[in-house]
């Protein structure tokens, strides 16, 4: 994959995807192998749950709106106009519990298995838990118990 010059315009997305994913929705801006960058509109009380990636630094631009997050065992919130730093090896957790819909910019460095988790799991014919998180492990991806199931 390699990153072609251009632009993706507003409202649009590569290739016209357009992706649900534990219940948003998440358009492919951009993608390389050293990048990859998803628009992600998230509706009020949806979220997804706490994990880590292992081979990637994340971040999220946030647009719009207002997410709740769990960054290394602690609670922060972004709003609109603010960056979140999620280092590779951090759990983090994101959250839409403001009862209005939440709009932000995504990416990852590098790209890795990302993109191919994301087809995967849109074409699953129904997002359980077990299923999602399976799937991600196989994905560089991992998903942390619940709370209640570490102690």
């Amino acid at each position: 994959m390699i990153l072609a010059p251009g632009i993706t315009k507003a409202g649009e997305g590569l290739d016209n995807i357009r992706w649900n994913i534990l219940g948003q929705t998440y358009v492919p801006k951009e993608v390389s192998e050293a990048s990859f960058g998803w628009h992600a509109t998230f509706p009020a009380e949806t979220f997804v749950p706490p994990h880590i990636h292992p081979t990637q630094d994340e971040f999220i631009y946030m647009l719009e709106g207002r997410l709740d997050l769990v960054l290394d065992g602690r609670e922060a919130v972004a709003r609109s106009g603010d960056l979140v730093r999620m280092p590779m090896g951090i759990p983090h957790g994101i959250f839409n519990k403001s009862g209005t819909t939440a709009k932000c910019l995504f990416w990852v460095a590098p790209t890795r298995r990302l993109y191919d988790l994301f087809w995967a799991i849109h074409n699953m014919p129904s997002q359980t838990p077990a299923e999602v998180v399976a799937l991600a492990a196989k994905h560089e991806v991992d998903f942390l118990p619940p709370p209640d199931a570490q102690e």
